[in-house]
């Protein structure tokens, strides 16, 4: 591969969209972002992102541009629309792909910002090689990707292996999609913080006395200085992700499951309990099968190697 071809990376999420240049091999050679949640209008953030990526690839003058890869929330693969994303300020179905095109004129692919991060992941991190493996990714909410026999499954609509809206607790937490009890509600960033304050009514003897400034970090970093509460909050998190993916094991058979993250960056205290439950619950047949492990992207630019895989991939 011609070392002066790249691949435009953009990933969206629902405070900040982060967008840069990649190599073949993975190496980000230029990125900015800026902040999602600042534009109403979808016309307005597009215009924002390519002004600032024109000026990215004006700075690679002699680089060959192959593809833009894009990773958002309801992004469908065969439409390249954002479709009814609960996280975004944009209502209803956008054209995402083809308002970038028409910008920037540039083969331009879309899908969920997980399965983005699942291809990237195949082609440059933990999952390298592997066919079978399913990525869960645990930031303001919990998205997945499922790749069998060296395919992400889309499914015929394009939303295929939403993990994060399987019901797991009935009646349970309101969830963003509008129905009660998602896994995301109760593993995610916005999850952990819930729990913490649930468990806190319950009792007050522990450092995160303070529900006002609780975050899912304020949590990770009072279990690791070994506060019981903060502990049995990440166990009961681990028990939901545990029992959700020992399911998904029955479906897809995987070899491994990534985690991928900020709530993922706590490595053991959820990983160690998630494989416990996980054991405990799956059918005897997967028993001691499935690893579970956290991300090999370097963090601060995964999301951008995720997206751009799309586009080497495309």
């Amino acid at each position: 591969m011609n070392k002066n071809v790249l691949a435009v990376g953009i990933d969206i999420g629902g405070t900040n969209t982060v967008f840069g240049l990649v190599d073949y091999l993975g190496n980000c050679v230029s990125h900015d972002s800026i902040k999602t949640s600042h534009f109403e209008l979808v016309e307005d953030f597009v215009d924002a992102v390519c002004l600032k990526l024109t000026k990215l690839i004006a700075d690679q003058a002699d680089a060959e541009i192959i593809g833009v890869g894009i990773g958002a929330p309801n992004g469908n693969y065969f439409s390249g629309n954002i479709e009814f994303a609960p996280n975004l300020n944009w209502k209803g179905i956008i054209p995402l792909s083809r308002l970038f095109e028409e910008q920037l004129n540039i083969p331009t692919t879309l899908t969920n910002d997980a399965n983005a991060a699942a291809l990237g992941e195949r082609i440059y991190g933990a999952a390298k090689g592997v066919d079978n493996f399913v990525m869960v990714t645990l930031g303001t909410g919990l998205g997945s990707g499922f790749v069998v026999n060296g395919d992400l499954v889309y499914g015929h609509d394009g939303f295929a292996g939403e993990l994060g809206h399987t019901i797991v607790e009935k009646n349970g937490r309101l969830c963003g999609c509008g129905r009660r009890g998602c896994l995301e509600t109760y593993v995610s960033a916005t999850g952990i913080v819930k729990s913490a304050k649930e468990f806190l009514k319950k009792s007050s003897n522990s450092s995160l006395s303070d529900l006002q400034f609780i975050t899912s970090k304020s949590i990770s970093d009072a279990a690791i200085a070994g506060d019981k509460l903060a502990l049995e909050i990440f166990d009961f998190t681990a028990e939901k992700l545990g029992l959700s993916l020992a399911n998904t094991i029955a479906i897809s058979s995987p070899k491994l499951i990534v985690l991928f993250g900020g709530l993922a960056q706590s490595g053991d205290l959820l990983i160690k309990p998630t494989k416990k439950y996980l054991e405990e619950y799956v059918l005897s047949i997967y028993k001691n099968k499935i690893e579970i492990v956290s991300s090999k992207l370097n963090a601060s630019d995964a999301a951008i190697l995720g997206a751009s895989a799309l586009a080497w991939k495309h």
